[in-house]
């Protein structure tokens, strides 16, 4: 029976209250400017000219698109040495996270993260109705430690980003290995290497092997970043055949684009492209991070960074807030982390070299150190 007093609308389930909903970078100032974009984390190369291309041949958008993505997956399976029947693709790799929460948690569950993470996995724990847990941080990096001593019998997902996001720091390939060996056999271990392929191949976390030997882990991976396919939409991820299976069978139907499908295959066949960018990517966050250093004595502190960016922290007379402003009115969005914790920081994009430059340039003038 219907309760005799009803409500005059719809009532949102309670857990909805807690989110607050994902803020993206910006593009443009308070006045509506365009500002040269270094607030997402995007490529600075932009697509490869194949997986351009390759979107241009594409039939015309009247027909649904390959539901499973099997040609893309094929591809992914090659480039990585996985089975295509474990992997599934998402719209980006957040509808991925998202799902891997879902499936294994709900009301009364928890789901554990570490602080100054990715904020999708607060998102992702409330709207299935989980409690999001924090464990405390090591430098704004994650502590394996505080993560294994944050877990109860009501832990269902633990989500780790590495390289993380928005700080940069990386877990050695034994430390993402000592949490996961750490970590109940009931919980759902999720590995999310958005940044992966930024790093050097030495520097490889070994999750892929991971989620190939173990039923519960799950690595995600985007086409958002060094692939430079933000707008497309497009992610992946890899686990045992059951976790899979759970994703499969609450995703959406039709989930990437024919569009999208058709530029990821090509982009991860154009691995030059992507060799490229790393490098890129490398040589000039080595640059601004000694541009960076080098105001050390004005209270500038770069964390450590295997992704491409760099979160800079203001602990000296300089806040954040202004150098935001003062980039900002020099023609550049970076982004200003004002909660969380976060107020004293920025994450900014590399971008090229002469965008790198610009932004030291106006850093170095705002602290008053003579250039």
């Amino acid at each position: 029976m219907r309760p005799a007093i009803m409500a005059e609308s719809p009532t949102r389930k309670p857990w909805i209250e807690g989110i607050h909903a994902y803020v993206p970078g910006q593009s443009k100032d308070a006045a509506g400017r365009e500002l040269v974009k270094l607030s997402a984390n995007e490529n600075p190369l932009g697509t490869s000219a194949a997986a351009l291309a390759a979107m241009e041949r594409v039939a015309g958008p009247a027909r649904y698109p390959d539901p499973d993505s099997a040609a893309l997956r094929a591809a992914i399976g090659g480039v990585h040495g996985i089975d295509p029947a474990r992997i599934v693709c998402g719209t980006g790799s957040d509808e991925l996270l998202n799902l891997a929460a879902q499936g294994y948690a709900g009301p009364g569950d928890e789901v554990l993260f570490s602080r100054f993470s990715f904020a999708v996995y607060d998102i992702a724990a409330r709207r299935c109705g989980a409690v999001p847990v924090e464990a405390s941080d090591a430098d704004y990096g994650a502590d394996v430690d505080a993560l294994l001593a944050a877990v109860t019998p009501r832990t269902r997902v633990v989500f780790l980003a590495n390289p993380n996001n928005p700080t940069g720091g990386l877990l050695s390939a034994a430390e993402v290995a000592r949490l996961h060996a750490g970590l109940p056999r009931d919980v759902l271990f999720v590995l999310d290497q958005a940044y992966a392929e930024y790093l050097d191949p030495q520097d490889d976390d070994h999750g892929l092997a991971l989620a190939e030997r173990h039923e519960n882990v799950l690595v995600t991976r985007t086409f958002s970043k060094i692939y430079g396919l933000a707008g497309e939409r497009i992610g992946w991820a890899t686990g045992a055949p059951e976790i899979l299976d759970t994703l499969n069978r609450i995703r959406g139907p039709f989930n990437v684009t024919g569009h999208g499908q058709a530029a990821a295959l090509a982009a991860v066949e154009d691995q030059d492209f992507v060799e490229r960018s790393r490098r890129h990517n490398v040589a000039e966050r080595a640059r601004f991070v000694d541009a960076i250093e080098a105001l050390g004595n004005r209270g500038l502190r770069a964390l450590p960074s295997a992704g491409n960016f760099v979160m800079v922290l203001f602990e000296g007379a300089t806040s954040a807030r202004e150098a935001h402003a003062a980039i900002a009115r020099a023609g550049y969005a970076v982004r200003h982390f004002s909660a969380a914790g976060l107020d004293h920081a920025l994450r900014i994009t590399v971008g090229t070299r002469e965008q790198m430059d610009a932004i030291a340039a106006v850093l170095r003038e705002t602290v008053g150190e003579a250039p």
